[in-house]
């Protein structure tokens, strides 16, 4: 999965959809991958996408939302076909250059060493939602959400 994140972080940071190559993506899914993603968040549109060119239109969605997603510190738990990631990750929002630092939980379900389903979770939706809104000029740059895997 690691080089899944590699490719991920590389296709938002290059401004996703129309400035980025989707291959490099695409090569760690699964033809018929699903993502399922949490209802409310500013890039979750549907809430569920389907395939090669369903995870390509929400990875254009989400990087329209996020200008970077840093992967600070990982967790692997799981075996060859289910796998549970814990990450820490660094999003900075195109619109408002706020950053949050947050974790997400990801239940991944692997064919033949590709993601199949995807379910993530967020440890606060509310802060991810809250970077990607205009704050007021004396309104912190930053939201921390928890600050290392150790808690």
């Amino acid at each position: 999965m690691q080089k899944f994140y590699e490719a991920e972080a590389a296709y938002v940071a290059a401004g996703g959809f129309g400035r980025a190559s989707y291959d490099h993506v695409a090569a760690y899914l699964d033809p018929e991958v699903i993502l399922h993603q949490a209802p409310g968040l500013p890039f979750t549109g549907t809430g569920t996408w389907r395939g090669h060119d369903g995870m390509e239109r929400f990875l254009a969605r989400f990087s329209e939302v996020w200008e970077s997603m840093e992967f600070l510190e990982q967790e692997h738990w799981g075996d060859e076909d289910i796998v549970v990631v814990r990450n820490r990750v660094r999003f900075r929002a195109r619109v408002t250059g706020q950053e949050v630092d947050t974790l997400i939980v990801q239940l991944i379900t692997v064919r033949n060493g590709r993601m199949l389903e995807c379910r993530p979770f967020y440890w606060d939706p509310k802060a991810i939602a809250d970077a990607c809104r205009p704050r007021d000029a004396d309104m912190r740059d930053s939201v921390s959400v928890e600050p290392t895997m150790a808690s």
